[in-house]
């Protein structure tokens, strides 16, 4: 078996990682047993007072920037989607190795900025910290990123990958692999690296 680049690395706990996905357990106790009551829909909205008439809020298109309108995609969101990628070495996260790091994704224009529509460009930059400065598996683990965003995100997104400033001993050859299109498409008609990204990606919601 290979000797792994880096065999003792950091691993934080999942409860440790900022997310919005946490999923709230539902309550139970005798505080809800009058849940039915509270909730009923209220007469006034039932015969004879409403005829037959439905209520209900008020609903909009998502393009007329009202209550129904969808929330723009933050760097939150972004760290969610790819912080569970699993690495490729060790059966934990990039999010619990720190190889993801919420503060080191940045989207351009910035979410809420005015006039930003469907079809404006939006540039993710996402810079990855690999866990040692030598680490061999640094562009497939930006492979990883890449892939997983273009397969999320919505084509007006562009996304870029790289590896953060000093964090890898050869950064600039990482970075112009995981920047060149032709090598990137290359890449993944590989089967064996097709194989080993979709392991990365099966931790994925």
């Amino acid at each position: 078996m290979a000797t792994l680049d880096n065999a003792n690395p950091t691993i934080l706990s999942a409860s440790q990682l900022p997310t919005r996905q946490q999923r709230i357990p539902l309550r139970t106790g005798p505080d809800l047993k009058y849940n039915d009551i509270i909730f009923e829909k209220p007469s006034y909205l039932s015969r004879p007072f409403c005829d037959g008439q439905v209520a209900s809020w008020p609903r909009s298109d998502a393009n007329d920037g009202s209550l129904a309108a969808a929330e723009p995609i933050d760097e939150q969101e972004i760290y969610d989607l790819i912080s569970t990628i699993s690495d490729p070495e060790h059966p934990v996260s990039l999010g619990q190795l720190s190889v993801i790091n919420l503060p080191d994704i940045h989207i351009t224009p910035a979410p809420h900025t005015p006039g930003v529509g469907p079809n404006t460009i939006i540039t993710v930059l996402v810079e990855v910290t690999p866990t040692i400065t030598h680490c061999s598996l640094a562009t497939v683990i930006g492979l990883g990123v890449r892939v997983r965003l273009e397969q999320c995100l919505p084509p007006n997104y562009r996304i870029v990958v790289r590896c953060k400033e000093n964090s890898h001993s050869q950064d600039d050859q990482v970075n112009k692999q995981l920047g060149d299109k032709e090598r990137v498409a290359a890449a993944l008609e590989n089967d064996t690296l097709k194989g080993v990204l979709d392991k990365m990606l099966e931790t994925c919601a």
